[in-house]
């Protein structure tokens, strides 16, 4: 069966937006190749798929233009026995398509957001476009694009849009983009913040991809909280003072930085109720993105990179030449809450700034010793231009990097586990590699347990792969 008609990309210039500009730029179309060429060798066990998601606007758009606005594209690399193929799709929302039958963009970006277009142009579509540009995952059969501001977009494995789910109707707000799935249970926990409410909404889906638990948490603030950590019994939230201000649109910063609320840990029972969360004090300060968490007894540890106080630059008032979000990168640190005690507390583990943290999502809510991150070690790199991969063993202390050299930009790494292996780094690190010099990608392949040693395999694409958010690989036996 054909699917809907390829579209084309109408995005001319940048408009002298940063966000724009290099790798930022969109690709214009919707491509499928088959035999990509690779150099070195790929590994007899890697079959499955390298599953991109990120923004890449169809219009120009509207306004000042942030990276979290665009609409989502994906793009899937799949390994199969030595062949290796390309596709990608732009994920067909509501608004999109609202904005391909009118041939321009009629959708603000988050900075203006409440400017909702003409219902008369956008029909059923809504106030808000669900770019569902950020993360991609499956669980229960299903493949969930997701975006933080709205329901998730299921896809097809052939990257079609299927449209909206919101999970039978037991779903009637957003999702998060990091939902941590427990591979011994098949369950899915994820949680909601609100733009406009002080609350978190907080979720438990079971093997058949049922929704069976809910509660709301009552919070200081409507908060940005993007990630969160799962344990075999807990799920843990940060509460950190990055909190949204509808109220300041069109006079400054939406998400503003107030550390005087102060930062906790939530601790929940992973089917707890309100009334038994747990909250711990800890000095400010916000995480993006988490590697993992595990409970020993009544101490509970998690990691992640920190920031001491994030600026994003979603900031309508900012000129559009300029950017308006600050390039002080988060950390690696680690987190504890001994329940016994009733404290809390975190320290900085390493000095070289990075994110995109993962790790094997085999062994997610239970103790890990590998972790990887992407990082920039040339002093220059705007946040989230990365130039190396950096591995962490917390049993010895060693830091392992590879540098894609200064044309190299790198997005995040998803591990893929070796079938034959046996230990925790048996596999590979997957990375989709930009080098400005060729204006070229390649999806890179990394043995797990040598990451210094670089690349053991690149594919060569015929079409670049501009700058993204999340990654997942879809081992082909699964």
């Amino acid at each position: 069966m054909n699917g809907p008609a390829l579209l084309t990309g109408h995005v001319t210039d940048t408009g002298d937006q940063p966000d724009l500009q290099g790798n930022l730029f969109p690709v214009d179309g919707e491509f499928d190749d088959a035999g990509l060429e690779v150099t070195g060798r790929l590994p007899a066990g890697l079959r499955g798929s390298f599953v991109r998601n990120g923004p890449n606007p169809l219009f120009s758009p509207i306004g000042r233009y942030h990276m979290f606005d665009g609409d989502g594209m994906l793009h899937a690399v799949t390994f199969d026995e030595g062949r290796v193929g390309y596709r990608n799709r732009w994920i067909r929302s509501r608004g999109l398509q609202a904005e391909a039958e009118l041939g321009r963009a009629v959708y603000p970006g988050l900075s203006e957001v409440m400017d909702f277009p003409d219902p008369a142009l956008v029909g059923d579509a809504g106030p808000v476009k669900n770019p569902a540009n950020t993360h991609i995952i499956r669980h229960a059969g299903r493949y969930l694009a997701l975006w933080e501001g709205g329901l998730p977009t299921e896809v097809t494995a052939s990257l079609e849009t299927v449209g909206e789910y919101d999970f039978d109707g037991a779903l009637e707000g957003a999702m998060t983009a990091h939902p941590r799935l427990d591979p011994r249970t098949g369950e899915m926990c994820f949680f909601a913040y609100s733009v406009f409410e002080p609350v978190i909404r907080y979720y438990v889906v079971d093997a058949s991809g049922a929704i069976v638990h809910h509660v709301t948490l009552d919070v200081p603030a409507p908060v940005m909280m993007h990630d969160f950590v799962i344990t075999e019994r807990h799920a843990v939230f940060l509460d950190s003072p990055i909190v949204f201000d509808v109220a300041n649109l069109g006079k400054g910063p939406m998400v503003q930085w107030r550390p005087e609320n102060g930062t906790r840990i939530g601790v929940l029972p992973r089917r707890g109720t309100a009334e038994e969360v747990r909250w711990f004090e800890i000095d400010p300060g916000h995480v993006q993105h988490f590697w993992n968490g595990w409970a020993d007894g009544d101490r509970i540890e998690f990691s992640g990179t920190r920031f001491e106080h994030p600026d994003f630059g979603i900031d309508p008032t900012a000129p559009l030449d300029e950017r308006a979000g600050d390039d002080d990168p988060p950390y690696p640190s680690r987190f504890w809450v001994d329940l016994a005690a009733d404290t809390a507390g975190w320290e900085q583990t390493d000095d070289l700034g990075g994110d995109f943290c993962r790790f094997n999502d085999d062994y997610d809510g239970v103790r890990s010793r590998h972790h990887y991150m992407s990082s920039a070690v040339a002093p220059d790199r705007r946040l989230g231009d990365f130039d190396s991969i950096v591995k962490y063993d917390g049993a010895t202390g060693a830091r392992q990097i590879w540098n894609a050299g200064p044309d190299g930009h790198v997005g995040e790494s998803v591990f893929a586990p070796d079938p034959q292996g046996t230990a925790e780094d048996d596999g590979w690190l997957v990375n989709a590699v930009y080098d400005s010099a060729t204006e070229r990608t390649e999806v890179c392949v990394l043995d797990a347990r040598d990451v210094a040693a670089g690349p053991i395999a690149r594919v060569h694409l015929r079409h670049r792969i501009p700058f993204g958010f999340h990654a997942n690989w879809f081992a082909a036996s699964d």
